[in-house]
């Protein structure tokens, strides 16, 4: 095995000359003709060679002895005049001042901080990556699909199906003049008692309360990947199957008495659905009946126990689905979105593990099902089974069935085995373990169509083709024409594969997590508890599917909606901005308390995402609001700049030890020194306009009986100073931003694809957000645009 992963290993670095450099990039790196006979440039590039390179190098890379960090960055000409007037040199900051510091920052910001510079510098490129840990399971979870019939999870849909399909019979056998009742029961949660089910309006029907058969039938929508605990309450015997017909995921058959409660941890990826068949029987036991009843609730991730809410359920049959246990190391995140550019022992032994778990549920379950539906076909078990695994195969490397490759893998399984189920588990370790299918841009001999599909599905859905319907489509019109590209997108886009990772990017976005420590001092915040926070990660959710999928899919509405989505125990804790609207309008979904309502419109209490309360206790301290980490993501994340990081780690200022000062104050106090204020000149002014939202994002006019001082500013990349009075105003301001915009494209277009975007071509990220701009900021539209950038 060793010597595998060591050839594996080899190859994967053989295969890194295939990395593709940008053809289009700035590549000289001297100034342009305009700006050597701009005398401002001259003097700025003959005062940092004398008095600047010394320290900083000649190419800005950094002196070791002097200052080590290469002169990176995004800072404007204004911001690094005032930083060079007020600092540099550092044994004589005044002796570079006025008009020599605007030279000197001219000359700096064309040669190293500027857009053009950026990419002059740092030539991005497209680099050689495996599938991340998300995209190699959901890749998993299509190939499984292939076979057991993906099924297709539209928005329309989810608005209008819910709950699971339910068949009562008296008796306890299925049998059609036996059944009483049929219906979609919305949740499972039922206290029969002695009585035996009734109507949905209360009327009797006519069924045995000491002997009945009950069967629902569906699935499980999944929006989220991570562990679930699903547990099931019941006081008779019951046999519930999850993910295949031959998976019981419990066996209460017998009851035993006492025992009443059954849970069961699983890892679930979001965007599939899981079949469920419930089994419930009512029966005499040791001649006496007890009261019958059943419950169904789950632990989602970072959320509390709840009855699963209707939205999560689908009615009647559902395809079988992947379950894949195996945990991923964490990806790579150092530019600011996942990668997948490492190889070490605990990613290949966790590829390893995954490729046997999923060949256990193909030897379980695919292979079953696949002999069964080809019964009739005059075909030996043997020439079945080499069919069955040059599919499989040719599906996983998005290559012809009859390929000499699908054909030399099935052979090496066969000469190696003679056991049908080793044959299985070789052949797939082979196609799960190779290159072509753990580094999809190895695609240089698949056709052009194939490869554009594979862009296609891996920005859109996180995974490998493996829908049958895609497949069908590559090979009727196999074409790689923007308006097919497009078009494929367009269908892509609609799909609950989509929507859970356009879910995580969000998340990404915002840097929260399911695993977030959000508690605070519980004398401060009673009522902050665990029930709370799932209410407001529900509530994050539904106003996050409510605008990015809505008709019009507005980023402006992202950030700066006046309105937000509520529940009675949000309504009741964050006071009368949360109230429900008189319309009582719904999101569609349901919360652990009921359905999210939309709450009424206050342009000082909602600012969209900007500040919703989980997102405001998430940049917050334990007892109070921290401006700095509001400020940090304000200045990352939302307008896309960039800042060093710390020369030290520091803790705040205790509010003990300045029991009169507010937040804000001490704030100004802690980062008053002038090498402090190089990046808290920025962060500060930003994170103080959301100030009046306290430690878990509760509005206030007042802190410790002083008025809440939220005024802000932001320095665009063209030196204008823009001020702000509130977070409303900030809110407003994002919205219409250019440097925002540009921002949440690049982010976007960075989670989606998991490149740079200027590897793509260096006008590829402006005309990206012309396009936004020119739809009307539509968030979808700019998915399926981002999916034809992407080949």
């Amino acid at each position: 095995m060793n010597r595998i992963i060591f050839a594996f290993i080899m190859l994967v670095v053989l295969t890194a000359s295939t990395f593709m450099s940008v053809s289009s990039a700035v590549a000289n790196p001297v100034a342009s003709k305009d700006n050597e006979m701009d005398a401002t440039y001259q003097i700025g590039q003959k005062i940092f060679s004398t008095k600047c390179a010394s320290c900083h190098g000649s190419e800005g890379q950094g002196v070791e002895k002097f200052y080590p960090d290469p002169l990176i960055g995004d800072a404007s000409i204004g911001e690094l005049a005032e930083i060079i007037a007020e600092t540099m040199p550092e044994e004589d900051p005044d002796e570079c001042v006025g008009a020599e510091a605007e030279a000197v920052a001219s000359f700096m910001h064309h040669q190293f901080y500027s857009e053009a510079a950026q990419i002059r510098n740092r030539p991005p490129r497209q680099a050689l990556q495996r599938l991340t840990g998300n995209q190699l399971r959901s890749s998993l979870s299509d190939l499984y699909g292939h076979f057991a019939n993906i099924r297709t999870d539209k928005w329309s849909e989810r608005q209008s199906q819910h709950g699971l399909e339910a068949n009562y019979f008296n008796g306890m056998q299925w049998k059609d003049d036996a059944r009483k009742i049929q219906r979609i029961d919305p949740v499972i949660d039922f206290d029969f008692k002695l009585d035996g089910p009734k109507h949905a309006d209360g009327k009797d029907a006519g069924i045995d309360g000491e002997n009945f058969y009950i069967h629902w039938n569906g699935g499980l929508r999944v929006e989220q990947t991570g562990r679930y605990e699903i547990i099931v309450r019941s006081t008779t015997s019951f046999i519930c199957k999850f993910g295949h017909d031959r998976n019981e995921l419990i066996d209460n058959h017998v009851q035993s008495e006492g025992h009443d409660e059954f849970r069961r941890t699983l890892t679930l990826t979001g965007g599939r659905t899981y079949p469920i068949r419930i089994d419930f029987k009512q029966r005499k036991r040791k001649g006496e009946t007890p009261p019958s009843s059943i419950s169904i609730s789950w632990i989602p991730p970072g959320g509390v126990e709840e009855i699963v809410p209707a939205k999560h359920w689908v009615p009647g049959w559902v395809p079988a689905a992947l379950r894949l246990e195996t945990q991923m190391p964490p990806d790579d995140r150092t530019y600011g979105f996942p990668r997948g550019i490492s190889v070490d022992s605990a990613w290949d032994e966790a590829v390893t593990s995954a490729a046997l778990e999923f060949a256990n549920q193909v030897i379980d379950e695919l292979w079953d099902d696949y002999q069964n539906r080809h019964k009739k076909d005059k075909l030996s078990r043997e020439d079945l089974l080499r069919r069955f695994l040059r599919e499989l195969i040719a599906v996983a490397h998005r290559v012809p069935v009859d390929s000499p490759a699908t054909e030399r893998i099935v052979n090496t399984a066969f000469a190696a085995n003679k056991d049908d189920t080793d044959r299985i588990r070789h052949a797939v370790l082979l196609t799960i373990k190779s290159p072509r299918y753990l580094y999809p841009s190895l695609d240089a001999d698949r056709s052009e169509a194939w490869q554009a599909a594979s862009r296609v599905a891996l920005t859109l859905h996180d995974c490998l083709p493996g829908d049958e319907w895609l497949i069908n489509e590559i090979n009727k019109q196999p074409s790689t024409d923007p308006n097919r590209i497009r078009s494929l997108a367009n269908v892509f886009v609609d799909d609950a594969r989509t929507r859970a990772k356009v879910r995580e990017m969000f998340y990404h976005w915002l840097e929260i997590s399911p695993t977030d420590d959000l508690r605070k001092d519980e004398e401060l915040f009673p009522g902050f508890d665990a029930a709370l926070v799932s209410d407001l990660r529900d509530s994050l959710n539904a106003f996050i599917d409510s605008v990015v999928w809505s008709e019009a899919s507005d980023y402006r509405q992202l950030v700066a909606a006046d309105w937000a989505l509520t529940t009675p125990r949000l309504s009741k804790f964050y006071g009368d901005a949360w109230a429900p609207a008189d319309s009582g309008e719904t999101s569609g979904q349901t919360g652990s308390a009921s359905n999210l309502t939309r709450t009424v419109a206050d342009a000082d209490a909602h600012v969209g995402v900007l500040t919703h309360p989980l997102v405001m206790a998430k940049f917050a301290h334990h007892r109070n609001s921290s401006p700095i980490h509001r400020g940090v993501f304000l200045i990352r994340h939302v307008m896309g700049r960039t800042l060093r990081p710390p020369n030290a780690a520091f803790a705040p200022l205790s509010p003990d030890l300045h029991p009169d000062l507010t937040t804000r104050q001490r704030i100004e106090l802690q980062t008053s020194p002038e090498s402090c204020q190089i990046c808290h000149a920025k962060i500060n002014p930003l994170g103080y306009s959301l100030e009046q939202f306290d430690a878990v994002g509760r509005f206030r006019q007042q802190e410790n009986g002083k008025p809440i001082d939220a005024t802000g500013s932001y320095t665009t990349r063209m030196d204008e100073e823009i001020r702000f009075q509130s977070a409303r105003e900030l809110g407003d301001y994002i919205a219409a931003s250019e440097d925002a915009q540009s921002a949440f494209v690049s982010r976007v277009f960075q989670y989606m694809v998991k490149q740079p975007i200027a590897a793509y071509g260096t006008d590829r990220h402006e005309t990206l957000t012309k396009q936004f701009r020119d739809s009307g900021f539509n968030i979808r539209q700019l998915l399926i645009e981002i999916a034809v950038a992407s080949n």
